[in-house]
């Protein structure tokens, strides 16, 4: 048995039924205990998406949510959804959006609990997620360990993959040299990593906005010239995703599953990596950036994941089937031969964009691809830096810092080199249990958030700016909000 096949045996069982069920069941439950804060509190959301508060500890909520973004809005965006059509039919798109609505609550909680227990590093700068709640809410020390572990290993494989989009993306669009574009991505990648987290924030806070709205004009153009297709694409995905159509009948729980385990990997809602930025920003109280941070989950999916659903759909390249003749469409078939999903996806997005607007799609796919994943590097360094910061008691010495800075390094430019096969699956292997992890986490130490959640409604209906005082909820080891 090769290393291919062992990994894909684990993949396997982390990405088991189970963990989807988890996922969709913790969202519907935070929803309602929340009382549909994701619905609720849209206008509070946009509000204080704005608010330029920072402090020379914390980053301003925009720039916490950029980096938040930087995160979610990768190559995912691009190949994982391309991929979920193909082999879950574009049902999956729609358990996209429902894992999105459902998550946004879940995100909620999870940044919520972050600004709650955050710390402040050897710099002075505040740091949080999962490993720091895990151990200040729950008293398990070796649980935040774990979790650390867990996701120091996922972030760098991460990396990875979205070093091999760029590089692959940069070959077959302008046939450069695979070593020339991991080269200069190494040398600019390193100059950023040793400004920490404020140059980090800073590149994201432009980089983010810029690439996303340009990439949803395209969608947008492509869906104008295709117009009279848009109407029969949301049937197609909603007759899809309840099997209404004897094509569709023997694919319902390949749509589920395709859906919400893309949706997770995308929107990364109850897997913790939204928690790690959610820390560092400089807020009066710990919802603030609880709401900001859910609203992200909106962003990714329901309008970035969606654009490209759409761009796909509504070009025709997807084809109604029966997938027990022909398993996935000929087009699809044609377009992914043996490739792994994210070296196929992108080409499959490709053609879609190259059929309506000729001599455009590639190179356009190849731009996007460029800002969506170096971000999202950017954004997996600085939570995978959190967590070694978190098991050097946030003290880490120079030489531990630039080690680690060399090892991630040395990860993404090996990945950006070979095949992605093993390492995007090593990388889905750590999604999976860091939301194992994180989603058993939230749900043992809900208690200090939804506590917050009613005083920060609270003090709102007195009509007041709220501040945090944890005493006020009953809520100990919070050194950084008690001074």
């Amino acid at each position: 048995m090769n290393i291919e096949s062992i990994v894909n045996a684990i993949l396997g069982v982390v990405w088991s039924p189970y963990l989807v069920v988890l996922c969709l069941l913790t969202g519907l439950y935070f929803s309602v205990r929340t009382r549909f804060i994701q619905l609720r509190a849209l206008p509070d959301m946009l509000r204080l998406m704005f608010r330029h508060e920072r402090s020379d500890a914390g980053v301003s909520p925009f720039q916490a949510l950029s980096l938040s973004l930087s995160s979610r809005v990768g190559v995912g965006n691009i190949a994982g959804v391309a991929m979920a059509i193909a082999f879950g039919g574009p049902g999956a798109i729609f358990w996209m959006w429902i894992v999105a609505f459902l998550g946004a609550s879940s995100a909620f909680i999870e940044s919520t609990l972050a600004q709650i227990y955050k710390e402040r590093d050897g710099k002075g700068q505040y740091r949080g997620g999962p490993a720091y709640y895990i151990e200040k809410g729950l008293g398990q020390r070796w649980y935040a360990v774990l979790f650390a572990l867990v996701t120091v290993l996922a972030g760098a494989m991460l990396a990875g993959t979205q070093s091999n989009a760029i590089t692959s993306a940069v070959n077959e669009a302008w046939d450069v040299p695979v070593m020339t574009t991991t080269a200069v991505l190494l040398v600019v990648l390193g100059a950023i990593l040793i400004g920490g987290v404020r140059r980090i924030a800073r590149v994201a806070e432009w980089v983010v906005p810029l690439m996303a709205v340009a990439y949803l004009l395209v969608a947008a153009l492509v869906m104008v010239l295709n117009a009279d297709r848009v109407p029969e694409v949301i049937m197609l995905v909603l007759r899809s995703a309840f099997g209404v159509d004897a094509a569709f009948g023997a694919m319902i729980g390949t749509a589920i599953q395709w859906g919400v385990r893309r949706g997770v990997l995308s929107n990364e809602a109850g897997m913790g990596s939204g928690a790690h930025p959610a820390a560092a920003a400089e807020v009066s109280h710990p919802v603030k950036q609880g709401l900001v941070q859910s609203f992200s989950v909106y962003i990714d999916t329901m309008v970035v994941c969606s654009a490209t659903a759409f761009l796909i759909l509504s070009t025709g390249l997807y084809n109604v089937y029966d997938p027990a003749v022909n398993g996935i469409p000929d087009e699809a078939r044609l377009l992914l031969g043996n490739l792994p999903g994210v070296e196929a996806g992108p080409r499959f997005v490709q053609h879609a964009v190259e059929s309506t607007l000729p001599g455009f799609g590639r190179s356009f796919v190849a731009l996007a691809i460029l800002p969506f994943a170096f971000t999202t590097i950017l954004a997996l360094y600085y939570m995978a830096e959190t967590n070694v910061s978190y098991l050097c008691r946030d003290r880490p010495t120079p030489w531990v810092m630039g080690g680690f800075q060399l090892l991630f390094l040395a990860a993404t430019g090996y990945s950006a080199v070979n095949s992605a096969t093993v390492a995007w699956s090593l990388g889905d292997i750590g999604v999976g249990l860091m939301s194992w992890l994180n989603i058993i986490a939230i749900l043992l130490l809900q208690r200090p958030a939804l506590a917050a959640l009613r005083d920060y409604e609270a003090q709102k209906r007195k009509q007041r700016d709220p501040l945090f005082k944890p005493q006020t909820i009953g809520v100990s080891n919070t050194r950084v909000w008690e001074s």
